[in-house]
């Protein structure tokens, strides 16, 4: 059964093209002078009750405008949503004792109290009654040793400690939906893990849908069944991640930081790798900024060691970093029409 519905969404921005300067500013006043920017652009999906979808996109893409419209936040400027049957941006306050949300870069806990009381005062903000407000907090205890942090201020945890709180804190109420937005972000690869596995065990045991924004694919691989990549406003898929892993999997991104870099490190680089590797979908070579050099490797095509080895054997490496394929070069992909 389908949690969310959206069909045909859009939203408009209408926004002033500005001048420059005082007497530019003092015509904007009575300017009429405005541009339309479409931040999403008609698109459609449904998500069933209990799944965990990924939904992503390079910057600026309209994710954030699309969780904001399913929040209830803002209103369509065309088309339908409804979540678990309700239109959020016409009845936010039921849709809000629904849902969770959680933000990377916020927090829902007070922050000069301890967590325990940001606890009490959430259960009273969405009604939990005692008995259910009891069952939660024994789960979270067993999935991250939250009795423990009862007593410590907010502002003294930890990053982990406090993501892991507002993980717990979007699921107190038990809601259907929970948004989560960069979850993970500037954590270690073991506090990663463990949140990680606290998301998917609450989503096992208590079916509860979650929207997962991220720019890490690793998280998308680790909780995620079905991935919704959108740009630009536009809808560019929609359907298993495993399709994904089949066709980007496969590429790493090998930064160096070349000793002495001068203007002809670049083409020299490219020409190289270019006379080893006759495919040219093998091995593609990008200036990245700071004097690293973006390799992007295709593991298929072109061993992640043979590659190694032949930039170290004709050039001096500073640094070197070995990375997953960017979200930016998975959108640029399909584009190219690699999922079509």
């Amino acid at each position: 059964m389908a949690l969310i519905e959206i069909e045909h969404l859009s939203k408009h921005f209408k926004l002033l093209n500005r001048r420059e300067g005082l007497k530019g500013a003092f015509l904007d006043l009575f300017s009429g002078n405005y541009r339309t920017v479409k931040a999403v652009d008609d698109i459609s999906f449904s998500i069933d009750e209990g799944e965990i979808v990924g939904y992503i996109g390079p910057n600026g893409a309209g994710k954030s405008t699309t969780i904001k419209m399913m929040t209830g936040i803002l209103q369509p400027t065309e088309g339908k949503i409804l979540i678990n049957g309700i239109e959020p941006y016409s009845n936010r306050i039921s849709n809000a004792r629904r849902m969770g949300v959680v933000f990377g870069q916020r927090t829902q806990l007070w922050w000069d109290l301890p967590v325990i009381e940001s606890f009490k005062i959430l259960k009273e903000i969405y009604a939990v009654d005692d008995q259910t407000y009891r069952q939660q907090m024994a789960l979270f205890e067993d999935l991250i040793g939250l009795k423990k942090l009862y007593p410590v201020q907010v502002r003294t945890m930890s990053l982990g400690q406090r993501m892991l709180c507002d993980i717990a804190a979007s699921f107190l109420h038990q809601p259907k939906v929970v948004f989560l937005d960069e979850p993970t972000i500037g954590l270690d690869v073991s506090v990663k893990a463990r949140i990680r596995d606290v998301i998917r065990e609450l989503n096992r045991t208590q079916n509860i849908t979650i929207i997962l924004t991220t720019h890490d694919l690793g998280d998308i691989e680790a909780l995620c069944q079905r991935i919704i990549i959108i740009d630009k406003g536009k809808l560019l898929f929609d359907g298993p991640v495993q399709r994904v892993n089949q066709l980007f999997g496969v590429y790493r991104t090998f930064k160096a930081q070349i000793f002495d870099y001068n203007d002809t490190t670049l083409d020299r680089l490219k020409a190289l790798v270019q006379d080893r590797f006759a495919d040219p979908d093998a091995v593609h070579v990008e200036e990245n900024e700071n004097f690293w050099t973006d390799i992007i490797i295709n593991q298929e095509k072109a061993p992640l060691r043979e590659v190694l080895n032949l930039v170290m054997s004709k050039f001096e490496l500073e640094d070197i970093r070995i990375v997953e394929i960017s979200m930016e070069n998975v959108v640029q992909k399909i584009y190219d029409g690699a999922l079509l």
